[in-house]
Order: C-alpha cells, then sequence, then structure tokens
C-alpha cells in the first residue's frame, strides 16, 4: 500500500497544520559537540519533509539553531500561500515579565526566524509559584492583538493551570504535553478540559525517543544510551514498570501492526493521533541522518478499531504519576538530565523573606498586593517552626483579580501564591498542617475542593470550608493556611 498525504487540521481562523509535526529538538542534540548544521543545508532536509506533505515543523529557542536552519527554509516559500509552517517555543527563565522583556522575547523569534509574525508562538514556564506566567500571557495576548504572533499556545501545562490561563482570558489555541501508549496522564483531566474548550493538545514523545519501534522489540534492557532522548524516555521505562511490562507493550502493539501491514510506531503514533482532544503529534527528525517520512505517511493508511484499543488498554498496567509537565517541576524529574531541583533552586520564585524587627527570630512574606499596605498585615510570617498565611485571594500585582468567574482557578493561583509565601519562609505545601477556605457561593464547593485535593492529595491537613455572605474584591474564594516545619533529626 502506498503511502497517503498526511492529514491536516485548521488551528483557529488562520493555521492549517499537518497533523504529524516535524520536531526539530534533536538539532540540540546533533549541535552538543559544538559542530553547527549549515543552515542551508538543514533547510535542503526539511525540504524533504516538506516535498511528501509535512508541512508543519516544530522548535525552540533553545534547539540549537533549529529556529536560524527554519527561518533559511522559509525564505524559499516567499511569498507562496502554500508555505511551511513553523511553531515555535520560547522558555524563559521566572522572572519579571514586564512587556519590554516579553516583546524582547518574541523580537528575538522573530530576527532567528526571518520573520515579522511567529505562526504559533509556545510558552513554556518553570515554576508556577512564581505569578508571573500569567502576566507574560497577557503581554503575548498584546502582541497577538498587534500582528506580531498569529496564534499561541503553551507547553507542558497540567490540566490546573490550562485551566487558569483560560479562565483569565488568554486565548490559548494548543498545548504541547508527552502522550504516548506509555504515558497516558493527557488522556485524563487535560483531554476532558481540551473537549470543553478551544484548546487542542499537541503530543509528543509520542515513539519514547523510538523505543516505541519495531528495533526494539525483544531487545535486553540498554545500560549505554548515547542520546538525550532516549535518556529521557528510558526514564519514563522505569518509572511505569520495568523493562519486561514495556516488551510486553510492543509485543501487543508490534501484533495490530501486522494486522494492518505497517510498523510498531504507526500504531503508537496512530493511537495519540485518535485521541479526540489531540490536534497532531510531534516526530522528532535527525537532520541529514534518518527521516522515517515514508513509514510516517502510512499513518494515514489506515485505523485502529475497537479491538485495538481495547488490547492496548488491556496491556497498560502503570499509570506515570502526576500530570502533564510535573516531570519538569517535581520529583520524579522524568528528564535527559535526571533530577531537575538544582535547576529549580536557581530559579527566584519573585517573593523576598524579611527580619520582623519588633519580634526575635521572626521572617515575614509580603506578596505586593495593596491591601497589605492598607490594613497592615503581612502575606505570610513565619516564628520559630511555624508559619502562618494570612487568608489569600487569587490578586495578581498589586490588584487584579484572576479568572473572576472560576472558583476552581481562582484556588489553583492561591495555592501557588501560598507555595511560594512557604518556599520563601522555608518550607512546603507538604508541611501545610491546617487550611481555612472561604466561598461566596455553595456550588463552587466541588471545584474548590478538587482544586484544594490536587495539591494536597497525599498531605491531608486539617480543613475547613465556609461559605460566607461576601468577601472584599472580585473574588469567589479565599484560604488561610498554616504550616509546621519538622527539623531533620
Amino acid at each position: 500500500m502506498s503511502p497517503s498525504l498526511p492529514e491536516k487540521i485548521s488551528l483557529g481562523e488562520t493555521l492549517q497544520i499537518s497533523r504529524v509535526l516535524t520536531g526539530l529538538w534533536q538539532v540540540a542534540d546533533i549541535e552538543k559537540g559544538g559542530k553547527i548544521i549549515d543552515p542551508e543545508k538543514g533547510a535542503d532536509d526539511l525540504e524533504t519533509y516538506m516535498r511528501q506533505g509535512f508541512t508543519t515543523f516544530d522548535m525552540a529557542d533553545h534547539y540549537g539553531s533549529a529556529e536560524i536552519i527554519s527561518g533559511h527554509f522559509l525564505k524559499r516559500y516567499h511569498g507562496q500561500v502554500d508555505r511551511p509552517i513553523l511553531c515555535t517555543k520560547w522558555c524563559p527563565e521566572p522572572g519579571e515579565m514586564s512587556a519590554k522583556v516579553v516583546r524582547a522575547g518574541v523580537q528575538e523569534r522573530l530576527d532567528r526566524l526571518g520573520v515579522d509574525r511567529v505562526d504559533l508562538l509556545q510558552f513554556h514556564w518553570w515554576m508556577f509559584d512564581h505569578p508571573a506566567w500569567l502576566d507574560a500571557l497577557h503581554e503575548l495576548a498584546t502582541l497577538r492583538q498587534e500582528g506580531l504572533i498569529t496564534e499561541i499556545g503553551v507547553t507542558n501545562f497540567d490540566a490546573a493551570h490550562l485551566q487558569l490561563a483560560l479562565s483569565d482570558g488568554i486565548p490559548l489555541l494548543t498545548n504541547q504535553v508527552p502522550f504516548s501508549l506509555l504515558d497516558r496522564r493527557a488522556a485524563g483531566p487535560l483531554s476532558i478540559l481540551c473537549e470543553n474548550t478551544d484548546t487542542q493538545l499537541f503530543g509528543y514523545g509520542t515513539l519514547c525517543g523510538g523505543f516505541l519501534s519495531d528495533h526494539w522489540l525483544g531487545m535486553p534492557e540498554p545500560v549505554d544510551i548515547p542520546d538525550w532522548s532516549k535518556m529521557k524516555y528510558k526514564r519514563f521505562i522505569d518509572i511505569a514498570g520495568s523493562w519486561e511490562q514495556f516488551q510486553a507493550l510492543l509485543a501487543v502493539t508490534a501484533k495490530i501492526g501486522k494486522k494492518y501491514g505497517v510498523s510498531t510506531s504507526n500504531v503508537a503514533t496512530r493511537w495519540v493521533l485518535e485521541q479526540s482532544s489531540v490536534a497532531g503529534v510531534i516526530i522528532g527528525a535527525r537532520l541529514g541522518e534518518r527521516t522515517h517520512i515514508e513509514d510516517n505517511a502510512r499513518l494515514f493508511n489506515f485505523a485502529l478499531d475497537a479491538e485495538d484499543h481495547e488490547l492496548l488498554k488491556e496491556n497498560f498496567n502503570n499509570d506515570i504519576p502526576g500530570d502533564c509537565g510535573d516531570e519538569y517541576r517535581k520529583p520524579p524529574f522524568l528528564t535527559a538530565s535526571g533530577d531537575l531541583s538544582h535547576h529549580l533552586t536557581g530559579f527566584h520564585n519573585g517573593f523576598e523573606a524579611t527580619v520582623i524587627d519588633c519580634r526575635r527570630e521572626a521572617k515575614r512574606v509580603l506578596s505586593g498586593s495593596k491591601w497589605e499596605d492598607i490594613a497592615g498585615y503581612c502575606r505570610a510570617q513565619r516564628v520559630g517552626n511555624r508559619i502562618l498565611v494570612s487568608g489569600t485571594t487569587a490578586t495578581a500585582g498589586f490588584d487584579r483579580a484572576v479568572a473572576s468567574q472560576d472558583a476552581g482557578a481562582q484556588t489553583t493561583f492561591i495555592l501557588d501564591k501560598i507555595s511560594a509565601s512557604l518556599s520563601t519562609l522555608g518550607a512546603s505545601m507538604d508541611e501545610v498542617v491546617r487550611t481555612r477556605i472561604y466561598i461566596t457561593d455553595v456550588t463552587d464547593a466541588v471545584a474548590v475542593s478538587v482544586a484544594h485535593g490536587r495539591v494536597f492529595g497525599a498531605v491531608k491537613p486539617v480543613n475547613t470550608l465556609i461559605v460566607v455572605a461576601q468577601l472584599i474584591g472580585d473574588y469567589r474564594v479565599e484560604i488561610e493556611a498554616e504550616a509546621e516545619i519538622i527539623e531533620d533529626l
């Protein structure tokens, strides 16, 4: 059977993409030794994909020279309607996200790509405790209105923070997350959210760095892994169970492939493409080395039936912990580099602890909201090993109410703010012993409780939830917290 042209799908009103995006993250791996790919030679390699209908390319600010290569490639299609679609990412370190900072980040993407407008600008944020990520997204929305960006997406956002962004009015079209037969986290709350909004998912890691392929069926467990991608996804295999369990999943996938005369990789990728929340999958390319173009085109020659889906469901017994993006933000760090705690602790969360002169060995944190000075209180105070956090609302900066119509989203923002306050004073959310929640509408109780349970499901502090007549400002929920630090013996 000859391969079909890749399916296309519309994103928003103006972008039409291939449902298989060519991922260029391995440019960084190829260039890690210091030898940079010649941009015209790299453009020749991208041309090979374009001619076979793979018209959409995914890259990022840290994927080596991928943006520069893609810019050279795009120049070949100047003035043409049927041109490549370039999706890139901006992944700044947490810090102030002023209009000037965000504009500079976008301008760098424009300069490297050699364009006046980015087709799809995807935003990544390392730590949600730092609230400036919402500032950045609002500034990106402004630049979209100015015409510097066609559409905005995010990458590695969990369901709670995607909902928060959407409820705060950010027009997000996509969320790029890991999604594979081995890692099905995105099939849970994230997919449910997408099915009820205009946001769609890009799945990456669909082949687990190449492990979900015929080549690895029956192979012994690898010890020395040469490339970053396989280093990363071997960690996924380990946390999901064992090499033997992975081989069992691989065998079932290969069996289905034989049924349709396609590869194991085709079946693994097709399964992701058939998830209702998925707009496209990203399959990596090693420019100048391997293409797999003909094999990838076979994705559109067949469809999995109900029996196939049931077999693949039966042979999946272990969940990857947490939600999408957790691998970059909390243990177990499922990345090529492994433990990222040293990386994350190097970031500042935007809060500062100051000594309280009138109270011995006490410290406090201010969050910058206007009521702290008006009423004369702090966001959190540590006295000895006890930390008390004031009633906290979803206030960004001085006085902006966040997601005013969504109590669940406000709860997510509040708990991030409480987490930042605690970490600044030397504690964590695991050390919270009590929370008190005030809501204005009893119908919000479930949404607020779910958001609270997402953070405290394992900790289970003492909790009280009270319905009150009104809160000051455009808020549906307010939360207090207390923590007690247990020193190591």
